[in-house]
């Protein structure tokens, strides 16, 4: 999938959220898409879905099944749990039983006959997610998907990127909580005022470049990287604190 010279504004006087983004989703890669609040990471990901539409250029050789999890899932709908899957399996002419393998997997057995106003933030991310899958996807868009996750929800996340990838899919995931650790191989995007910009993953140090070592505790490593590369660096390696020598 390819975005061709697109922007994107929400009003006709409005200011650009996307300028000019030129990039490619290669099939079976995974890329991450980081940023601070407001750069456009989710209008990037809506129009990568289709949800929104571009002003200028075009999406193309978009896949035909994407599946679609946005930040927030849009709870206040008439359905329970089990109704609302089999509703989204209804319109794309699955089996009622196409969800049965992720409602297993997802830990929603418990919640079937729940309203989905009644979810809590985490579950209702599930949900989101059950129907996102219940076709193999060519293009997995994900917003923020371990939003509200309990921590054994969120190690599924990078389990099910990698089994789309390995099926020749393509995934397309935003992160702010520093989960990428747990996407191996992944490509990553830098959004700023709008601008894509993927990172550089080989080639030399330029020579006006400066290396500059930090030293993070082991369980703050994941959101550091992502914040760094929010901001434009370039993380060279990530390595452990060999143990110091003992005195003797």
């Amino acid at each position: 999938m390819r975005f061709d010279a697109i922007w994107f504004r929400y009003a006709r006087r409005a200011g650009w959220t996307l300028r000019a983004v030129t990039a490619a989703v290669e099939p079976g890669q995974t890329v991450v898409v980081l940023g601070p609040n407001g750069a456009g990471k989710s209008t990037l990901l809506q129009v990568a879905a289709g949800v929104l539409r571009p002003t200028r250029g075009a999406v193309r050789d978009r896949p035909p099944v994407v599946g679609w999890v946005p930040e927030r899932f849009p709870a206040a709908q008439p359905f329970t749990t089990l109704g609302y899957l089999r509703a989204m399996s209804a319109l794309r002419r699955l089996p009622e039983t196409a969800a049965d393998h992720w409602i297993d997997r997802l830990g929603l057995t418990g919640h079937l006959h729940t309203p989905l106003g009644d979810l809590s933030k985490g579950t209702a991310q599930k949900v989101g997610l059950a129907q996102a899958l219940l076709t193999p996807p060519g293009l997995l868009v994900l917003d923020e998907p371990w939003e509200g996750l309990d921590a054994a929800s969120r190690v599924l996340v990078p389990q099910i990127v990698a089994e789309v990838t390995e099926a020749g899919g393509a995934v397309l995931v935003s992160d702010h909580r520093g989960e990428i650790a747990g996407l191996p191989g992944a490509v990553h995007w830098t959004v700023r005022t709008g601008e894509v910009h993927p990172e550089q993953q080989d080639g030399p140090v330029a020579a006006d470049d400066v290396i500059v070592e930090v030293a993070v505790r082991r369980h703050e490593a994941a959101e550091a990287v992502v914040r760094l590369r929010a901001s434009g660096h370039r993380v060279l390696g990530v390595r452990e604190n060999a143990a110091p020598e003992e005195a003797r």
